[in-house]
């Protein structure tokens, strides 16, 4: 268009050119003869050339004006064409965004068609899983009842129905030894405060025993309703010694009971438990449950130093908070531990055990005459990582006082006492409470390979409530009991790296503080005496002497007890200790655990130390004597679990 506009200019143009250079009047005709017209020509020609200057300057300003139009008509167009320039990218550019919108429209419609395919797939994958889901569940609920029909059959299998009450059997057998490098004259349970001291014969020689008497059997039974499950238990072995059970020949020795209890567990949480069972102090697994008491993993019956425990009667009730916190109170049997030295006041606890009431009369200081039960309250808690147990003990000692029974020669009677002979006048009875304070805790350091354990009791008067049975009691001059305070701590680590063995390290302490006292005897004779547990000045020098010839030989007969079989102790070895400790190392391998039952074997080092309270027999200016003993231990065990 641009071209054609500039042509038709050109052509306007040398049009205008063309009839500039023709006169205005200027006849087309052809002329007349030149002679006739000159003279005309002549005048007519300088008229002509004035009008010709006047159109001359006429067509210049038009042709001026021409091209300032022309100029104008040249900038409008360039202008113009600016604007189509503009227009056109424009267009372009909306061509280009219609053509992606017309793309990005192409491919969401694409996209919408894979979303609803898509959707249709997942629909459809949906469909799908809720009816695999409902499979699922048919398979769950029938391997559910599979399992619990095994399980019912498995346990039908391992136990006897009888009038709606399930009976389960269980134990193990054994086959087991100890080597102790000092004799303590003990089956595979370590008397653990009688390892001898050098002044002792049995000192001087080591012992192994071996034993199957560490046999366990036990029966469950248990009847469930619908909102109680009454149970009943009772565990034996074969640890007990009867007049006539020997290592001659029959190897005979008693059946004991270890528990003997009936319970009632609520579905409420409540349970009510009475009978012999380990007491409410023994750390457990689980809760406050019975059978899942967390013992130590010793062969060693008397388990180890540190370690808190009891088997006695106890009635005990426990509430179970969501299976994340339990509270339990118990009622436990009473005792109490003795150890005295010089009182010259006589006193009375108990007495030696009635045949006939069904007491072993030859325990001579294992029936005290007790005023009221102990009791124990419990908490324990389980947050999500471990067991945690904290626990109080409260307990009454009770002892007969015959204040005008003491000696003369000893101590002037009381003024209140009829005459000076020594009698039962005035005698009473003296009550004193003791008890304390006890933890345990379990908890993984690493899941299922590796757990720690510890377990702590201090108190007043607790000391039989640990392995090592420390004395709960001494006595005063004047016949009252005093409390010792002690106490006992054990840790232990169990290592598990496979399901099939076990490896534990345990190291356990007791503790009895210096319980002490002094009396002057009469004018006639004084003298300083000591009395109590620890005294600084009772006698210890002998302890570490060399032992005296054994009673029974040789210028020492005795017609009790046999030449042979009567060691002796030096004199001059009071032997109050002050603590004892044992350090334990032992594993078990379960070589097979099936349907038939399990066998397993295992290993157990163990040494043990005890030292007693420093004596200087009396003299204070003397140095004290602290007597020491030790004693090296190796236990092994073959057993054959029933299923």
């Amino acid at each position: 268009m641009k071209k054609l506009v500039v042509f038709t200019l050109s052509l306007f143009f040398a049009t205008g050119i063309a009839l500039a250079d023709t006169p205005k009047d200027a006849d087309p005709k052809p002329a007349k003869t030149a002679e006739t017209a000159k003279p005309k020509a002549a005048k007519e020609a300088a008229k002509s050339d004035s009008a010709v200057a006047a159109e001359i300057e006429e067509l210049r300003q038009a042709i001026q004006s021409q091209q300032e139009q022309l100029q104008l008509l040249k900038e409008e167009l360039a202008k113009r064409d600016r604007q189509i320039d503009e227009a056109r990218e424009a267009a372009a550019a909306a061509n280009a965004r219609a053509s992606e919108a017309s793309t990005k429209a192409v491919e969401a419609a694409n996209s919408s068609a894979e979303v609803k395919s898509a959707a249709e797939t997942l629909n459809t994958k949906v469909a799908d899983l809720s009816t695999s889901n409902e499979t699922l569940k048919t398979t769950v609920a029938t391997a559910a009842s599979a399992k619990a029909q095994q399980n019912n059959n498995q346990e039908n299998a391992y136990s006897i129905r009888f009038k709606g009450i399930t009976f389960s059997p269980g134990g193990f057998l054994v086959a087991e030894s100890v080597l102790r490098t000092r004799a303590a004259q003990a089956d595979v349970n370590t008397p653990l405060t009688g390892i001898p001291f050098p002044g002792n014969d049995l000192s001087r020689i080591s012992e192994l025993n071996v034993s199957g008497r560490q046999s366990r059997l036990s029966f469950l039974a248990e009847g469930k309703g619908d909102k109680v499950k009454a149970s009943g238990y009772y565990e034996m072995d074969w640890l007990g010694a009867c007049v006539t059970s020997n290592s001659r020949q029959s190897n005979s020795y008693c059946m004991r009971q270890r528990q003997l209890w009936g319970q009632a567990a609520l579905s409420n949480g409540w349970t009510f438990t009475g009978g012999q069972q380990w007491s409410l102090v023994t750390e457990t697994r689980k809760g406050m449950d019975n059978r899942a008491e967390a013992l130590p993993m010793t062969i060693d019956a008397q388990y180890q130093v540190g370690f808190s425990w009891q088997r006695q009667y106890g009635f005990r009730v426990t509430k179970n908070f969501g299976d994340k916190t339990w509270f339990g109170f118990a009622i436990e049997e009473p005792q109490i531990t003795l150890t005295n030295h010089n009182s010259p006041t006589p006193f009375l606890v108990g007495g030696v055990g009635s045949g006939g009431g069904l007491l072993n009369f030859a325990d001579t200081t294992g029936y005290s005459n007790n005023k009221l039960p102990d009791f124990i309250v419990k908490a324990a808690f389980e947050p999500g990582w471990g067991h945690y147990e904290i626990f109080g003990i409260i307990s009454n000692f009770r002892d007969r006082i015959f204040p005008c029974g003491a000696a003369t020669t000893q101590v002037a009677l009381p003024a209140s006492c009829p005459g000076t002979t020594p009698s039962a006048n005035n005698a009473f009875n003296k009550s004193s409470t003791g008890g304390g304070v006890g933890v345990n805790a379990r908890a993984p350091i690493v899941a299922n390979k590796l757990d720690f354990g510890v377990h702590a009791l201090f108190g007043d008067g607790v000391g039989r409530y640990s392995s090592a049975q420390l004395p709960d009691v001494t006595a005063r001059p004047d016949g009252s009991l005093a409390l010792i305070r002690g106490g006992g701590a054990l840790g232990t680590l169990e290592f598990h790296p496979n399901p099939k063995l076990d490896v534990y390290l345990n190291y356990g302490v007791e503790y009895a503080y210096r319980t002490a006292y002094t009396y002057l005897t009469t004018a006639a004779a004084p003298a300083t005496v000591a009395v109590g547990y620890g005294s600084p000045l009772f006698n210890e020098s002998g302890c570490e002497a060399l032992p005296p010839l054994p009673a029974g030989s040789g210028a020492f007969g005795n017609t009790n007890i046999p030449a042979g079989f009567n060691p002796s102790s030096a004199a001059g070895c009071t032997g109050d200790i002050r603590n004892i400790q044992e350090g334990t190392l032992g594993f078990w391998h379960k070589f097979y655990q099936g349907p038939k039952g399990g066998l397993r074997w295992g290993m157990q080092y163990s040494y043990i130390f005890k030292n007693t309270w420093s004596g200087n027999n009396n003299t204070p200016t003397a140095p004290g004597v602290n007597a020491k003993a030790v004693d090296n231990m190796v236990f092994t065990s073959f057993r054959y679990y029933l299923p």
